[in-house]
């Protein structure tokens, strides 16, 4: 009986069986601490205990996309150890803030499969709950990855792909408890925008840019214990590059999305998100907004702003796709997501 895991592969999924992640992980400030040296992450929430409790929060909580990478960090060995890529996500909300000392635990649900037409991998859709110390669902999001079969010769299974919601009501939405952003001190956040502030409509670009390095990402991988070969082992891919984790990417440009949105204090919904192109070392992380929809919540003082958040490695701000439909080969990342800020 061989004793290494070789994870998993496209046919040895079953739609509808649960996969219980090994290795629960206890969060403390040290995650915190790495991620905003990581990262250039500022938001005020989660930077000050005192700010957090001035917004009726009982201490600053661990990052939401630092949380969403511990729990997606527990499910590669399962998931997307052989992966080629990891293609989208949705559905994806914010259920309980995490906070250091909370032990986080994750398990996936299979809930769609369907082979390529080349008959050497397929996309396996799953999805994840994130649980605390007390079983709460902190996090439940949905994920697909194109997975590589172990035999090409073995049968395809039947394709199932799941019917998801192409965004998230602000109903849906899950508001923290005690969340009252009536008291908010701007001064202290760093910019006077509030929810009044943006239209519909609105693109913002957030100027700044960080070059990316290898060292940075595979600390930061290994941070969140996502151990998929791609982002270590220069002969997992044909071309001999670490493909850097999408993750990476996505914290990267929310960070960098502070300096224009310094008051989308939380990130409460995920509707959906693309990693349209690969990035490697040496490519240059630069990011813009769109503003796509808002809503008033029940929360004092709190409006939700939907996002489109994208980066990019060069090229004009706000261009996304060409003639053909396509994304242009500079962009990385098309993530749509929610945020709350004071009104």
């Amino acid at each position: 009986m061989a004793k290494t895991n070789p994870g998993r592969f496209f046919e040895d999924y079953t739609v509808g069986e649960t996969i219980h992640h090994a290795v629960p992980r206890t969060v403390s400030g040290g995650e915190r601490a790495l991620y905003h040296a990581l990262y250039p992450a500022r938001h005020a929430l989660y930077s000050s205990d005192e700010f957090a409790r001035s917004c009726g929060l009982p201490a600053s909580p661990l990052d939401d996309i630092a949380a969403f990478h511990v729990v997606f960090g527990k499910t590669v060995p399962d998931i997307s150890l052989n992966a080629l890529a990891n293609l989208g996500y949705a559905e994806g909300r914010w259920l309980k803030p995490v906070y250091p000392g909370d032990t986080l635990h994750s398990t996936s649900e299979v809930i769609g499969v369907k082979q390529n037409s080349n008959g050497k991998s397929g996309v396996v859709w799953v999805r994840t709950r994130g649980r605390n110390q007390q079983n709460e669902v902190v996090l439940d999001y949905v994920r697909w990855a194109m997975v590589r079969k172990r035999d090409i010769d073995a049968p395809a299974p039947d394709p199932v792909i799941p019917t998801l919601k192409p965004a998230l009501d602000a109903g849906d939405l899950v508001i923290p408890q005690g969340l009252d952003f009536t008291n908010y001190d701007f001064t202290l956040a760093g910019e006077p925008h509030r929810w009044g502030d943006y239209q519909i409509g609105e693109t913002i670009d957030h100027v700044d840019g960080v070059t990316v390095e290898e060292a940075e990402h595979m600390m930061a991988t290994r941070l969140w214990q996502n151990t998929a070969k791609v982002h270590f082992d220069t002969g997992a891919r044909p071309d001999g590059q670490r493909l850097i984790y999408g993750g990476h990417v996505i914290s990267m440009a929310r960070t960098l999305s502070f300096n224009g949105l310094a008051n989308a204090q939380i990130v409460a919904g995920l509707n959906g998100g693309t990693h349209a192109n690969p990035c490697y070392a040496g490519d240059t992380i630069k990011a813009w907004s769109e503003v796509l929809d808002k809503a008033e919540t029940t929360a004092p003082g709190v409006g939700a702003l939907r996002l489109r958040l994208v980066a990019t490695k060069g090229g004009d701000p706000f261009n996304l796709k060409g003639e053909d439909g396509r994304y242009l080969p500079e962009v990385m990342l098309d993530l749509d997501y929610w945020v709350l800020m004071p009104i």
